[in-house]
């Protein structure tokens, strides 16, 4: 299965969060968080404005980004756990 998002949505893969600690401690999957950073896996074809313009989005497949921890909305892709949300959702672009 394929997904596209539409109009201003961005689809997100979350970026796992390494499962020890900096000093070597292990971390179980009940102790951690989800993730607030992703990789752009799809982009939507751009806003679409009052006057039916269509402005293109600023975020492009490929980028690394950061989100709330509750923006958007999860989906099973091919039993994967994928983020859509917004464009307006991201926090910002992590850059390396």
């Amino acid at each position: 299965m394929k997904i596209r998002p539409l109009f201003d949505r961005v689809l997100v893969k979350r970026i796992d969060e390494p499962s020890t600690t900096k000093s070597g401690l292990f971390l179980p999957e009940t102790a951690k968080e989800k993730p607030l950073e992703g990789e752009i896996i799809g982009v939507g074809s751009g806003r679409v404005a009052d006057n039916g313009q269509v402005t293109p989005l600023i975020v492009e497949v490929g980028q690394r980004v950061a989100f709330g921890k509750y923006a958007g909305t999860e989906i099973q892709v091919n039993g994967e756990e994928r983020l859509i949300l917004r464009e307006d959702d991201l926090l910002g672009i992590i850059e390396s």
